[in-house]
């Protein structure tokens, strides 16, 4: 029993042997060298070699259509926020930009002046340089002519602040409101491609002179 069962394994390898060295042209596995492999070719015409040049060029084309990033503009007015809505509504795809409302923090100064001249504010300063105080540009030109001895986040810190002045000798400056606490709108448009950066021209007009920065 057991020697028939050598034989027949002997004799199941011969044949597999046969089969895949093709003893018998007519029986056996398809031969994969050439030319039979060209002869399976698909439309072999439609195929073309990159060259190190070309494969950079598609590298980077394909990178730079799926790179976003986050981009916002603003502050709005509440009438400028309402004809951008409608422009974003017909330009941008919906869920792709987000008009939200911002607060810009209110901000107090230790205000000296209006002084009648030039000259008067330019004395102003060297006397305050004296005292080794610093003085920092203003922002409103409502104060222009006056120093401004520092600004702050809140009214209380402000009066500290002049208290403290008031004590190294200066006598006429006095706590103002510089800006208030306004709401404003922004625009944000959170995931930016190419694609959609490509459109942001067409919003020009309804921007109202607003650029497009990166988000902070």
């Amino acid at each position: 029993m057991l020697r028939l069962l050598v034989l027949c394994l002997l004799l199941v390898n011969g044949l597999y042997f046969a089969w895949t060295e093709r003893v018998f042209p007519a029986w056996g596995p398809q031969q994969q060298t050439e030319p039979q492999r060209l002869q399976g070719q698909i439309k072999p015409e439609s195929l073309h070699l990159l060259t190190a040049q070309e494969l950079l060029q598609w590298e980077t084309a394909a990178a730079a259509g799926k790179s976003s990033a986050c981009l916002q503009a603003g502050p709005f007015e509440e009438a400028q926020a309402s004809s951008l809505r409608a422009a974003l509504a017909a330009v941008l795809p919906p869920g792709s930009w987000t008009l939200s409302n911002t607060a810009e923090p209110a901000r107090w100064i230790v205000y000296m002046g209006k002084y009648a001249s030039p000259e008067a504010l330019a004395k102003k300063r060297a006397e305050l340089a004296s005292l080794n105080l610093r003085f920092e540009p203003l922002t409103d030109p409502a104060l222009q002519w006056g120093v401004s001895l520092g600004g702050f986040a809140t009214q209380a810190a402000a009066d500290a602040a002049l208290a403290g002045l008031s004590q190294r000798g200066v006598r006429t400056a006095r706590v103002l409101q510089e800006r208030a606490q306004p709401s404003r709108i922004m625009l944000r448009l959170p995931a930016a491609d190419g694609a959609l950066q490509a459109r942001l021209s067409e919003l020009q007009t309804a921007l109202a002179g607003k650029a497009f920065v990166a988000c902070k």
